[in-house]
């Protein structure tokens, strides 16, 4: 049965044995989805099976969700000082980070990334939050408020109760993270959806808050698919807050169905279609090289891909053939080999969704650079694919392909370059290349977009906001900004004079 077993995998990078539990983790225990159901997880580099798990649906969601209901109340919560939670999870990073390798591993294995990059920036990355968030526990203060002299007037951060994280594929323990430690440092308690693709390193996480000490029933975890279990935490009646990752339609639908029940409170991150501005001052060679990890970065899956290039033309014909080439030289193969500069795509169903997009430029008249087929094997494969000679309305250059495609467009000038930037519904991440600061500066003023990076790629911080304008969704995701997305405040009037 999924859930009364575990299984165990290495890889020859990992001296020792992985160990993760399959059943879903609720109230502080491993435990059987209640209709004993449960799905493969498939390794993306040879579509091979690497374990079953157990797959919840909205009867699990419900039993979690009361049992992070009662822990909100019995044992977390205000019940608990901020410091109290601060220690937790700090002890939370350390065992992470005696795990460090291990939890990569297993992402590595999960998602098909390269293990270098789920070592770090992914695990590493997780550990800083983790204690930068344990930092904030005891530091989210409210106010005082002076009124007139008969009054005492001040205000308290307080969490919201029950909050449901439902995490994608591309990045499971990262986004995890970014949900569960400011939620868990303000006092809030947990339901977490991992993807049914890549629940791994979710339930390796869980184990490890248990082994950290934290009350039963302050992170749960239930595996399943988003129209039953992702449904039934949004639907939920004690559920108080969403915190949603993913696509606009499935982001709508949490939206709509928060106005329907409880207008519980819901931030979202709804993915992007970056624009990249590449200036004739640009550093040529640094340029290229940033350009191509903002696009093929974990094969393309990343939200704030930069995968709409606009390059000055002074320079497009000789960006574009460097470009080519340093993407034509990219090593694609075992994500475990040093060596390897790209793996395969997360699934199955990604593959074709990317193929049926290069297909689409390819029928829009869009010029193919290189690449622009899968690659010959058995895993999900797609070679890193440019296309040229684009127009605003093609499908690849609206559209988020979440794969190795990007497409590059030419500008004149600086203003004909933010027109085309802003011309998409998204708004969630924005680059640009110059060595001309005031440029830089200005530029980066006009992009309508959460962030903007200059000069490299999406490399976020624990302290830096993260999030989008536009249909990107809305609130903020780390630093400070995040503290507002789990609390709620109340403000507190005391008479002093005790009169009428």
């Amino acid at each position: 049965m999924p859930g009364t077993f575990t299984h165990e995998f290495a890889t020859e990078l990992y001296n020792g044995t992985v160990t993760v539990n399959t059943g879903l983790f609720v109230n502080g225990q491993f435990v059987d989805s209640v209709d004993r159901e449960s799905i493969d997880v498939i390794n993306p580099l040879d579509g091979s099976v690497i374990t079953k798990v157990s797959i919840g649906n909205a009867k699990d969601i419900d039993i979690a969700v009361k049992a992070a209901r009662a822990a909100f109340k019995s044992s977390w919560g205000l019940k608990v000082p901020g410091s109290e939670r601060g220690k937790l999870l700090y002890k939370l990073a350390e065992l992470l980070e005696k795990n460090a390798d291990a939890v990569a591993a297993i992402e590595a294995l999960d998602t098909g990334k390269l293990f270098t990059l789920a070592r770090n920036p992914d695990v590493q990355g997780a550990i800083n939050d983790l204690r930068y968030y344990a930092g904030w526990a005891d530091k989210n203060h409210g106010q005082t408020i002076e009124t007139t002299e008969a009054k005492f007037a001040y205000t308290r951060h307080e969490p919201i109760g029950v909050v449901g994280a439902i995490v994608p594929w591309n990045f499971p323990l990262t986004l995890t993270i970014w949900k569960v430690a400011p939620a868990l440092a303000t006092g809030n308690t947990v339901v977490l959806k991992p993807s049914e693709m890549t629940p791994l390193s979710a339930l390796k996480l869980a184990e490890l808050v248990k082994e950290a000490g934290f009350p039963d029933g302050v992170l749960n975890v239930v595996t399943g698919y988003g129209a039953t279990a992702g449904q039934a935490i949004t639907e939920h009646p004690l559920v108080g807050k969403v915190s949603f990752t993913g696509s606009i339609i499935v982001g709508r639908k949490v939206l709509e169905t928060s106005s329907k029940t409880n207008l519980k409170r819901v931030t979202l991150e709804l993915g992007g279609k970056s624009a990249v501005l590449i200036f004739d001052d640009a550093d040529f060679e640094q340029t290229v090289k940033w350009v191509c990890s903002t696009v093929f970065y974990h094969s393309g899956q990343v939200c704030a891909a930069g995968t709409r290039i606009f390059v000055q033309e002074g320079i497009y014909e000789r960006f574009l053939q460097a470009f080519a080439d340093a993407t034509a030289a990219l090593k694609l193969g075992d994500n475990f080999e040093t060596a390897t500069q790209q793996g395969p795509i997360v699934s199955q169903t990604q593959l074709d969704r990317v193929l049926g997009y290069i297909e689409s430029g390819k029928q829009e008249g869009a010029r193919i650079v290189t690449g622009g087929s899968r690659a010959e094997g058995s895993g999900y494969f797609v070679r890193p694919t440019i296309f040229a000679d684009v127009k605003p309305d093609m499908k690849i250059v609206r559209e988020e392909i979440f794969g190795p495609v990007g497409v590059v467009a030419r500008f004149k000038t600086e203003e004909e370059a933010l027109e085309a930037a802003n011309d998409t519904q998204y708004g969630l991440s924005s680059y640009v290349f110059t060595t001309n600061v005031s440029r830089a500066i200005r530029v980066s003023n006009a992009l309508e977009a959460g962030s903007c990076f200059i000069n490299q790629t999406v490399i976020p911080s624990s302290q830096v906001p993260f999030g989008g304008y536009k249909q990107s969704g809305h609130g903020r995701e780390l630093g400070e900004y995040a503290l507002e997305a789990f609390t709620q405040v109340k403000a507190v009037h005391v008479n002093l004079s005790l009169k009428l």
